[in-house]
């Protein structure tokens, strides 16, 4: 077996170009020394365990969105602040196969995303909220579209591709006769998902001003 030269970086951006093959339950640090040509052993010099990979691989797309990410306007409020992170985000995690399970419990290997938080919690604060309310409310906006993409991927695991057993209409016709109402909403929950997501942010939105934001 050849020789290749590994570093974090080459196992990191092996992993995500695999994962959008393989999804997230097919990847495996075997599978990843295969298409790296090393044996197995070899990638444990640099992660101890596949956790230890997922963290990095949720630092690296956090960083590559922090690159592509489309900033606010210079006179965005809070609210346009709060629902153009979760734009960001969302379509970050869209690029990857099961990107949103990848990110979702992970621990970020650095402190890049320090700053960024910082400067969001402070437009918030400057908006009126507490420090601990700001902080609230980014984490119900963040649960919102970190959820909202799981459930997403679930349907359509990437752009153009749909999963065996979402066809709305075979769904009505199993269930339509004894439960009309949950066979009518099918389309409401399984498609669309630009305009549901907007729609939740909304929501989101409304929900944090009334709740969290003093009076």
């Amino acid at each position: 077996m050849a020789t290749t030269r590994l570093d974090r970086a080459l196992v990191v951006d092996t992993a995500l170009r695999l994962l959008n093959e393989v999804g997230l339950e097919g990847l495996t640090l075997r599978r990843i020394a295969k298409e790296l040509n090393v044996q197995a052993p070899a990638l444990y010099w640099h992660f101890k365990n596949k956790q230890a990979l997922l963290d990095e691989m949720a630092t690296t797309i956090y960083r590559r969105l922090a690159v592509e990410a489309d900033p606010p306007a210079s006179d965005a409020t809070w609210q346009d602040r709060l629902v153009q992170a979760q734009r960001n985000l969302r379509r970050a995690l869209l690029a990857y196969r099961d990107g949103a399970k990848v990110f979702s419990g992970t621990r970020f290997t650095g402190t890049d995303h320090a700053a960024p938080m910082e400067a969001h919690l402070r437009v918030l604060v400057d908006a009126g909220f507490t420090p601990s309310a700001a902080a609230r409310a980014s984490f119900i906006a963040y649960s919102f579209t970190l959820g909202f993409v799981i459930e997403e991927q679930a349907v359509e695991p990437l752009a153009g591709e749909r999963a065996h057993g979402y066809d709305v209409q075979e769904r009505a016709d199993r269930i339509g006769a004894d439960y009309p109402l949950a066979a009518a909403v099918g389309a409401d929950l399984f498609t669309d998902y630009e305009a549901r997501f907007e729609e939740g942010l909304r929501a989101i939105v409304a929900g944090v001003e009334a709740t969290l934001l003093p009076g």
